[in-house]
């Protein structure tokens, strides 16, 4: 049974600088006409693949606090009428903008069911938002997390980039100080990636980005994990931390390798054994749904073969790691013997542990996540 729900708002103010999430610029979008699309794509799924109740649900962007208070109000009264069965601990969380914080939105977040916020900040350096496009300054985060406070939100989490153009090791370790101040329950904190059809990746071929070197990047990361043990916080999966008790619930639907249901342009689905691709530009999705009542563009079952490779290369992201018993009771066959050589291979390598019937990454498999990952595939 599915009970995790991630829904898409593609809109924002303004374009930043690094983004490959499917996103338009938020002026003149015809906002409502999608709200009422995005109903009717939930109506038609769950005619087809119904649920009985929902522990997590996400909601995405693009930046969906970039909608106005009547907008954000029909699209949590619209999630409520198709999802009526919440778990007495639902985890319901919105991605927001700093500076879209205001007492109003926040009351009618509040009013519609939202108890956790995850909020852009990506760095305190007022000068480094600047130069990747974010519109917010350092002093917006603190106020929309103080009012943020004062409207009854007691799970908030914000997320950092490093290994920023320009960026030191001395200035994330400062913007880290300034997030620590704020004592909240929840980072995800990654490198920049450069993604193609970005601002960055434009600038990249021209030779016109200054990045840190791969030195500096682990650097970075090391010190992120330092810090954030020193202050309290768990390291639960590679680039999530988090007090006890507020890991993100719907995140580890995605590292536990379970189904979930996608809506919005763009958004992904697992369901019935298939990973689905909505359509991402507007207009495309929205004639797909009113002309077949779904938007979807691409559907794949999931063979046995790459179920059990995306169990490890997804719940090796975890700190705790995959679970040997669950595994082999899940897929009926030895994970030992089935990955024989690639685990040998990266505990040879140092990468890899083994303890408690678990398999886990060591800290310098942390560092080399990526290539630990492959050697599963194919």
């Amino acid at each position: 049974m599915i009970q995790a729900v991630y829904i898409h708002i593609p809109f924002c103010h303004q374009i930043c600088h690094y983004c490959d999430f499917n996103k338009v610029f938020l002026k003149g979008q015809p906002v409502d006409e999608y709200l009422n699309h995005l109903n009717l794509e939930m109506r038609n799924t769950l005619q087809q693949v119904p649920t009985e109740s929902v522990k997590t649900i996400f909601i995405g962007g693009g930046t969906p606090t970039a909608l106005n208070e009547e907008q954000l109000a029909k699209l949590l009264d619209m999630i409520r009428f198709h999802f009526p069965n919440w778990s007495d601990d639902i985890e319901f969380t919105v991605e927001a903008n700093p500076g879209d914080l205001t007492t109003e939105k926040l009351k009618v977040l509040k009013s519609g069911g939202i108890n956790r916020l995850s909020i852009g900040v990506q760095s305190f350096n007022n000068e480094l938002l600047k130069q990747i496009g974010r519109t917010h300054e350092s002093n917006d985060v603190f106020a929309g997390i103080k009012r943020a406070r004062e409207a009854g939100f007691s799970n908030i989490s914000i997320d950092l980039i490093y290994s920023l153009p320009n960026q030191t090791i001395e200035d994330f370790k400062e913007t880290l100080q300034q997030a620590f101040s704020l004592n909240i329950e929840h980072f995800s904190a990654y490198s920049l990636i450069i993604e193609p059809k970005t601002v960055f990746y434009n600038r990249m071929q021209k030779g016109k980005l200054p990045l840190p070197s791969h030195e500096s990047e682990a650097a970075m990361f090391e010190l992120l994990m330092d810090e954030m043990k020193k202050n309290g916080y768990e390291q639960y999966e590679i680039s999530n931390f988090s007090k006890q008790g507020f890991e993100s619930k719907h995140n580890l639907t995605y590292w536990d390798n379970e189904e979930y249901y996608g809506f919005g342009a763009g958004a992904h689905s697992y369901v019935q054994g298939k990973r689905i691709a909505n359509a991402g530009p507007l207009k495309k999705y929205m004639t797909l749904v009113e002309e077949q009542g779904t938007p979807y563009i691409e559907e794949h079952i999931v063979s046995t073969k790459e179920k059990m490779e995306e169990e490890l290369f997804l719940g090796l992201r975890k700190a705790e790691g995959v679970s040997i018993a669950l595994f082999n009771k899940k897929y009926k066959i030895s994970l030992e013997d089935l990955f024989r050589e690639p685990i040998e291979e990266n505990k040879k390598r140092e990468l890899l542990k083994q303890e408690n019937g678990y398999l886990f990454l060591t800290r310098t498999g942390k560092l080399l996540g990526n290539e630990v990952f492959q050697s599963f595939l194919g």
